[in-house]
């Protein structure tokens, strides 16, 4: 829908517009998903920032520990489990809230085993490979779910994890703002932590770090971000691999007192164009955000790598 600039503009400070519906679609759509759109891409991209620097591994991101992969398995218990049970159930308990209720008690199951799991090891990469074992778990078991699906089940959950930031309320987009500012806080409190991770667990325990404890609020603090918004936005891939790496180049630094608000603001700014482009203009289609963050935000930090030779990290 067309809706002329200072319609939007009235529409969101409560002034005279020409249509009601107007400024329904402004206040109870457009804003909420732009806001969603800030909190996704700066949430991703922080988590990735957090597991990067964690195991010390370019090719980290916000969901190596099996987060997703949890969340991904609440939805799909949710959506194609109901096949299963399709004789004992008489109506349709998939929506948003109970879709957001299951992928979040999911990658809350998986947090809680890996946090436990990592209590138990000193070993940082053995971790990583641990976390890597959860999502081929979970991953096995979504496609046995899939298998035993009926075809409009397996559409809904197919079209749940191509991921999206317009389908929330003011009430979900008020939680998933405190889960964010939860993870945000505890990073926050982490940058010189982190900065000490950069050289190594030997030498940060060298400076007095307790390892143990730090590696797990980084997970707890990388598991409120990916977790929380993957409940409520599906799997939105790339964001949290790409943006740390873009902040690195452009910021030609490692130190994390520029990197996590840095990561957080270039994160929003990724998100809110690919969801721009995403929408197609003059057309009611809308393109899965998913393939939007990979097409536009690869070739980036492929051309800025090729443009410094050099990759920083």
């Amino acid at each position: 829908m067309s809706i002329p600039f200072g319609d939007v503009i009235n529409s969101i400070f409560s002034g005279d517009v020409k249509q009601e519906s107007w400024r329904y679609i402004v206040q109870n759509y457009r804003i909420p998903k732009a806001i969603t759109a800030i909190l996704v891409g700066g949430g991703l991209s922080l988590s990735g920032l957090l597991m990067q620097t964690l195991f010390r591994n370019p090719l980290a991101g916000p969901f190596v520990l099996g987060i997703s992969s949890g969340a991904s398995l609440g939805a799909a218990l949710l959506i194609m489990g109901t096949s299963l049970f399709s004789g004992i159930l008489t109506f349709d308990i998939v929506n948003n809230i109970t879709l957001a209720i299951a992928s979040s008690i999911g990658s809350f199951l998986v947090l809680l085993t890996v946090m436990v799991v990592a209590s138990r090891i000193k070993d940082t990469m053995a971790l990583l490979i641990i976390g890597l074992m959860f999502g081929s778990i979970t991953a096995a078991l979504v496609s046995v779910l899939a298998y035993f699906s009926n075809a409009e089940n397996l559409q809904r959950y197919i079209y749940w994890s191509f991921g999206s930031v317009g389908n929330l309320s003011w009430v979900q987009v008020g939680i998933l703002f405190i889960v964010f500012i939860s993870g945000l806080l505890l990073s926050i409190i982490l940058m010189k932590t982190l900065n000490a991770f950069l050289l190594g667990e030997n030498y940060a325990k060298s400076l007095g770090v307790n390892i143990k404890q730090k590696r797990f609020l980084i997970i707890l603090a990388t598991g409120l971000l990916a977790g929380g918004i993957t409940a409520f936005a599906g799997p939105i891939a790339f964001v949290g691999l790409a943006v740390p790496h873009l902040t690195r180049q452009i910021f030609n630094t490692t130190d994390h007192n520029i990197l996590v608000p840095a990561v957080v603001i270039y994160g929003a700014i990724l998100m809110l164009l690919c969801d721009i482009l995403a929408q197609l203009p003059t057309s009611a289609y809308v393109l899965p955000i998913n393939a939007i963050t990979s097409i536009i935000g690869a070739p980036v930090v492929i051309w800025l790598l090729v443009r410094k030779r050099k990759m920083i990290f």
